[in-house]
């Protein structure tokens, strides 16, 4: 990488060098002196370029390492990461609901449901309560 840099500072400093020793006002030396900072700014452009590639490759390394590194799991950590997969798969196929709930599971939840609808007067227990409060009467006093 370093030679690749030595290589192109040196391209730039030849290119100067030329443009500033060839002042003349012949078209033919203009048109020349045109390329040559034609050229130079795509120099400049692809240094740009390179230092930003650069930039995102380290930036982007430490990803690509975990990413390389998925395949060297020890069988308790593949294991580990196998169920979690597992799980995240079975709780989409539920859709919020309990992951390996089972008969006897559905059977407990729905008495307790009914048991808190006699305790709490039925309706629907996932809604917040109607209050109704009356104004109290009050009697006058006389002076």
């Amino acid at each position: 990488m370093q030679d690749i840099e030595v290589r192109m500072q040196d391209i730039e400093r030849y290119l100067l060098a030329i443009v500033s020793g060839d002042r003349g006002s012949s078209p033919a030396k203009r048109a020349f002196s045109i390329e040559i900072m034609a050229l130079h700014r795509l120099v400049q452009l692809s240094s740009l370029l390179r230092s930003a590639v650069s930039v995102t490759l380290r930036r982007n390394m430490g990803l690509s390492a975990v990413l390389l590194n998925r395949a060297d799991l020890d069988p308790v950590q593949r294991l580990f990461v196998d169920k979690i997969r597992d799980y995240n798969t079975k709780s989409k196929a539920t859709a919020g609901g309990v992951v390996d709930g089972g008969a006897a599971y559905q059977k407990n939840v729905s008495e307790e449901m009914t048991k808190l609808q006699r305790l709490y007067g039925g309706g629907d227990l996932g809604a917040f309560p109607d209050f109704k409060f009356q104004d109290p009467k009050f009697d006058e006093v006389a002076k």
